[in-house]
């Protein structure tokens, strides 16, 4: 019953992983305006809940732009260059907050690569799924 239950899955995965794959490449974009405007805005964005703590926006703000990157980009040789990427905007933006009035901050450069390392193993985990379920008796 769950080797049946799992195929099932892997069927809808089939399904769903080419548009898995579209969403994250057109989010992806906004996804780090939306970054950016956080990090650059003169007072920083105040979140509710456990995201009260800035370490904490900063690890979800980069797990979701590397999840996306790695998700939309269509090569699983790149996935380094996408963690490379987002680690340099991440870099950019610390750099940069200078200019804005608010302080760079290496904790925060530490929170945005747990981030998005922690986005990359989830988003490389879920492309390991393989497309087509295997029909072995």
């Amino acid at each position: 019953m769950l080797k049946a239950f799992a195929m099932r899955i892997l069927a809808y995965h089939a399904i769903i992983l080419p548009w898995v794959r579209l969403a994250a490449m057109w989010l992806f974009a906004p996804a780090v305006a939306v970054v950016a405007w956080g990090e650059l805005s003169p007072t920083a964005p105040s979140l509710p809940g456990p995201w009260a703590w800035d370490k904490m926006d900063h690890f979800t703000a980069y797990f979701g732009l590397a999840a996306l990157g790695a998700l939309g980009w269509r090569s699983r040789h790149s996935l380094a260059w996408v963690l490379f990427g987002v680690l340099g905007i991440g870099g950019s933006l610390e750099c940069l907050q200078s200019w804005v009035g608010r302080d760079a901050d290496w904790s925060d450069m530490a929170a945005n690569s747990i981030g998005a390392l922690g986005g990359l193993a989830v988003a490389t985990a879920y492309l390991a799924i393989p497309p087509t379920p295997s029909r072995d008796r």
